[in-house]
């Protein structure tokens, strides 16, 4: 009986905070739109508030606040998945994996990743689910030192799709340097040799997520870039001038050319190779991953950034300026628009500054970031799901609702997200 009274408790909480916020956002007065509102005491609200995301995504100005009161809902139904291994189509379908390309432009164009699994297991499987398609090829790199529960719940997960593999090889990859460079190179040799045609490959993080679907990212792959490499180039060599028309750029000391982590003097560049600066984040054909696994500049190069500070910054935008290297972009600059950043030292000119916190002067998305997310031109974001869960979760509701929409095949029923509650462990539409 008292099990009861508490169910009938929360779903009153619960029923009150949900009406609070249809009226609130349906029928504001003039003077709730200018003064502070009053808000209820904290409920897990217990499903996604797809009226509460929807007033996120179009700034309605009180939705931030309002958020704080509605939690989204848990990781349990990802994770109770992946404890119970067994039938690989029910999982499948339980975590609403997309089963089939959405359309012939898709089905004709496979892209390869390669991912970083970060150690928040339910952060890896949303990433993985919202860009997996199954014409695509994905290498997951699990760092050595990832905890024994973490690598089982991998192994089970992979097990149960045939275009997703751990790599062969394994790096203790901090966040930066050397070892994540060679886990990424190791990760391409596994793409090369798989039996997928593949035409672009592109790496990720565990802590990152899509801001545009698979048709759109082949899209904007297809139709600018047109078989040319994408390495954003964040700053030319020191002893190079500006192109006309092309404002001089000023590197802080960490954007150098380059700097050694251990030795006072650093020998040249291999091959008299002039040293780029630039994304860590790439865009790379079939052809130059080739290049890069075979050509001795790329291994010699690989070699002399042994010591070098953050070579993933220079090793892909160095090779990339080389002419005579497949798909290569020697006048490139920043562009590409692979990953969303705001940066505080930008504010007033690309953004009107970062409603989350800041780190090392770049954004960590908050709620309020939302309607400047969806506006922007890039493919993928990096965000803190700990700091603000209800921002990938809407972000993911957002995503399959908008590659549905733009399928050329009927949904299967299990594609659609449901509407969840804690209060009921079974789904319902």
């Amino acid at each position: 009986m008292s099990q009861l009274r508490t169910t009938k408790a929360g779903l009153v909480a619960c029923g009150v905070m949900c009406a609070f916020i249809l009226l609130y956002f349906r029928s504001p007065s003039p003077e709730e739109a200018e003064g502070e509102p009053t808000y209820p005491a904290v409920v897990e609200c217990g499903f996604y508030p797809d009226e509460l995301c929807s007033a996120l995504f179009e700034g309605k100005k009180a939705a931030p606040q309002i958020a704080q009161f509605c939690k989204p809902p848990h990781n349990s139904e990802i994770l109770a998945h992946l404890r119970t291994p067994g039938n690989c189509s029910r999982m499948n379908q339980g975590l609403h994996f997309i089963s089939r390309p959405l359309s012939v432009e898709e089905g004709n164009f496979s892209l390869a990743y390669v991912i970083h699994a970060h150690e928040e297991l339910a952060m890896s499987v949303r990433l993985l689910r919202a860009i997996y398609a199954p014409q695509n090829v994905y290498c997951i790199h699990i760092d050595v030192k990832a905890p024994k529960k973490f690598k089982r719940a991998m192994q089970t997960f992979v097990h149960c799709l045939e275009n997703v593999f751990i790599s062969s090889s394994t790096q203790k990859v901090a966040h930066d340097g050397l070892r994540r460079l060679q886990a990424e190179i190791d990760c391409m040799r596994d793409l090369i040799h798989s039996t997928f045609q593949w035409h672009y490959v592109m790496n990720l993080g565990g802590q990152e997520f899509p801001i545009k679907t698979n048709k759109e990212i082949i899209r904007h792959i297809r139709t600018k870039w047109k078989g040319k490499n994408i390495t954003p180039v964040l700053i030319p060599p020191l002893n190079a001038k500006p192109r006309a028309g092309q404002s001089p750029l000023k590197p802080s000391p960490e954007e150098n050319a380059y700097t050694s982590t251990n030795t006072r003097f650093k020998r040249k560049p291999p091959h008299n190779l002039t040293v780029y600066s630039g994304s860590a984040y790439y865009a790379l054909t079939r052809k130059f991953v080739g290049f890069v696994l075979t050509d001795p500049r790329a291994k010699d190069m690989l070699q002399w950034s042994k010591d070098i500070h953050r070579p993933e910054q220079h090793y892909w935008v160095t090779l990339n300026q080389l002419k005579d290297a497949p798909g290569a972009t020697p006048d490139a600059g920043w562009d590409g628009n692979i990953r969303a950043t705001k940066r505080r030292s930008e504010e007033g000119d690309g953004h009107k500054g970062c409603t989350g916190h800041d780190a090392q002067d770049t954004c960590v998305y908050g709620l309020g970031d939302l309607p400047w997310l969806i506006q922007s031109p890039a493919l993928f974001a990096k965000f803190e799901p700990s700091t603000d869960p209800l921002v990938v979760a809407c972000l993911e509701r957002r995503h399959r609702l908008r590659a549905l929409q733009q399928a050329e095949v009927p949904a299967e029923p299990h594609w659609l997200f449901p509407q969840e509650s804690h209060f009921n462990s079974q789904p319902h539409h």
